[in-house]
């Protein structure tokens, strides 16, 4: 089978996994963005419990492999919950959402750590000279500062969760990774259906470093 074959047949099954991992990619993120911004404001909460949850967390996600992670979450996580007597069960598509959700969380929450605290101390010092509570100068002041200074991480960061969906295809998510697994399985060609797999996923992370690149020099203009 030459490539021209495998490109008109392997097209349509890919397109609908690369259309699961960008759907799947585009959940994660929106949770995580929520996610690692609650982490952040617990970081740097001068309330030490909070602290304490997110350095576990951080410590916790950033220490192990995200394929541990798919693995305790599809696997393990149901079976502890059972264990108490509860019938609980995720699908792939949950328990692929919930590990890209946690693990993104924890590499966000550092990125708005890294963007709060580049934004000049003085600009808090105003917001409280002003009569501004200290959590509401954080939210109208610094935060969204914070924020545009975060954006070129957070585009990198679509990036890489992006990619890291082909590891959540060990636990049978129909993502594209998935989707060539089976059509090579049908028709044993490795090399065409790797390579177009390849090339669908350089269109998306080129479109979406290019966009990165276009904001980064939008923000240094403003």
């Amino acid at each position: 089978m030459n490539f021209l074959e495998v490109f008109s047949g392997a097209t349509p099954l890919l397109l609908e996994g690369l259309a699961m991992t960008v759907q799947i990619t585009i959940i994660s993120l929106i949770i995580a963005f929520f996610l690692g911004l609650f982490s952040c404001v617990m970081g740097i909460s001068s309330f030490k419990p909070f602290k304490a949850i997110s350095k576990f967390y951080l410590w916790l996600i950033r220490g192990t492999p995200l394929l541990v992670q798919c693995f305790f979450v599809y696997f393990g996580l149901p079976q502890l919950i059972q264990s108490f007597g509860i019938d609980f069960r995720l699908t792939a598509y949950s328990a692929g959402i919930i590990t890209l959700s946690l693990n993104a969380g924890a590499y966000m929450s550092e990125i708005f750590r890294g963007g709060i605290q580049a934004v000049d101390k003085g600009q808090m010092e105003a917001a409280r000279s002003l009569g501004l509570p200290k959590g509401r100068a954080m939210i109208k002041v610094i935060l969204p500062q914070a924020l545009k200074i975060c954006i070129p991480s957070l585009v990198n960061q679509f990036i890489i969760t992006l990619k890291d969906t082909s590891i959540i295809s060990t636990i049978s998510l129909a993502e594209v990774v998935y989707a060539a697994n089976i059509y090579i399985g049908r028709t044993m060609n490795s090399f065409a259906t790797w390579t177009l797999v390849g090339l669908m996923y350089l269109v998306v992370v080129t479109a979406l470093s290019s966009l990165s690149n276009y904001i980064e020099r939008r923000i240094s203009n403003e």
